[in-house]
């Protein structure tokens, strides 16, 4: 609705449809018990004509897309992301509309400060621009909801949960930024293995102003203890990272946080980046992590090797930084060495050239870093028999220029 002057001047004011469908959402948001935010966005859809909604939230495993129980809302089994429309919907974040034989099934995409919960799915008789606009904001509003409630139930998380989570990967799941981040200059995504028992692997990021900082480590070790240490190095690493931007003092931090902490014999191996997304400079240091790979036009083209200081724990030195200025769309790829080992009694290392021939295969074009970092992670669960004795953790960063 085009808003314009009265005859006396004065701006319209009036409510529009649109406006009082969103309206009567945001006005009771702040007040929604979080097991009636399905309900309320199944009687937004239903003013539009829709029917058999779906809210569908990813798995913790990422394979599947599990419906959201609640008054209103559709139930049934969960959906493969991979050969679904809804995991369409979900791997490309756009939507997919589908005729059947009482109208069309419409697939939106659940987006929330650029990441993606899920997909929400309806049938209306017929779709057209008015009913796709309002569907996308009813989407962008729950999915913003849900987050806000996520902080103050489990609703959300036992939806989500596909299999029984150990108490480590409880800790560590609770430890994560989302797993995907999308903005105009930058994309972050990652992807933790095993994802009902990983322990010792974690990941964190933050985007403050034109600066993305990122961190991965590996605490020594499985099970709780494992996931105690990496408590202590995302902590610590959080704690530096919002006093100081220098990458060599962050280290320097975590090394003292987890050697005050932890037996002498015990430590975290760590990579630390920051991107300046404005121009493209690329800044890290690695504390015994395999070298990260620089991705350029879908081809691994070199590895980002750097002299490496000591473990988080070990008292290193101050360590060297290292410097690369990026080209517009290069990704970089982070991963532990779980990611490329396997010392399964009998089984021969995965190795990186076997990782590098994968990214060849999966990094194509107008293919997102959640996907291709999703894809990689499962396939190479696959090629090393479906186990692994070690966690295998993977990020992937995307430089997508000035904006």
């Amino acid at each position: 609705m085009t808003v314009g002057p009265h005859e006396d001047g004065d701006p319209d004011r009036s409510e529009s449809f649109g406006e009082m469908l969103l309206g009567g959402l945001l006005d009771h948001a702040h007040a929604l018990p979080p097991d009636r935010v399905g309900s309320a966005l199944a009687d937004a859809v239903a003013r539009i004509g829709g029917r058999e909604v779906r809210i569908l939230l990813q798995d913790y495993g990422q394979q599947n897309l599990v419906p959201l129980a609640g008054d209103g809302l559709e139930d049934g089994y969960p959906l493969p992301i991979d050969g679904s429309e809804a995991g369409r919907c979900f791997l490309t974040s756009r939507p997919v509309e589908v005729p059947v034989a009482d109208g069309v099934r419409v697939h939106v995409p659940l987006l929330d400060g650029g990441d993606q919960a899920g997909v929400l799915a309806v049938t209306l008789d017929a779709v057209d621009d008015d009913a796709r606009r309002i569907l996308r904001r009813l989407a962008a509003l729950a999915a913003d909801t849900m987050q806000t409630k996520n902080g103050y139930t489990d609703l959300f998380f036992r939806t989500r949960r596909g299999e029984p989570m150990s108490v480590a990967a409880e800790i560590q799941w609770s430890l994560l930024p989302p797993l995907a981040m999308t903005m105009p200059r930058v994309a972050v995504a990652g992807v933790l293995e095993p994802a009902y028992d990983v322990a010792g692997d974690s990941f964190d990021y933050a985007l403050n102003g034109d600066v993305l900082h990122l961190a991965m480590i590996d605490a020594m070790g499985h099970g709780l203890d494992a996931a105690t240490m990496a408590t202590v190095a995302i902590g610590a690493y959080r704690h530096a990272r919002r006093t100081s931007v220098e990458l060599s003092e962050i280290y320097l931090f975590m090394d003292r946080a987890v050697a005050e902490q932890f037996a002498p014999d015990h430590f975290v191996t760590a990579q630390m980046l920051r991107l300046d997304t404005g121009t493209g400079r690329l800044q890290w240091v690695n504390a015994g992590h395999p070298a990260p790979m620089l991705i350029r036009e879908h081809r691994v083209v070199r590895r980002l090797d750097s002299p490496t200081t000591l473990p988080v724990g070990f008292g290193g030195d101050q360590p060297q930084v290292s410097e690369v200025t990026l080209a517009l769309g290069d990704r970089i790829l982070c991963f532990t060495d779980g990611l490329i080992e396997e010392h399964e009694t009998g089984q021969e290392e995965f190795g990186e050239d076997q990782l590098i021939d994968w990214v060849h295969r999966l990094d194509r074009a107008d293919r997102s870093v959640r996907a291709v970092a999703r894809d990689l992670s499962h396939t190479l669960r696959r090629a090393r028999g479906g186990a692994t004795t070690d966690d295998a953790t993977l990020v992937l960063v995307e430089w997508r220029g000035r904006g």
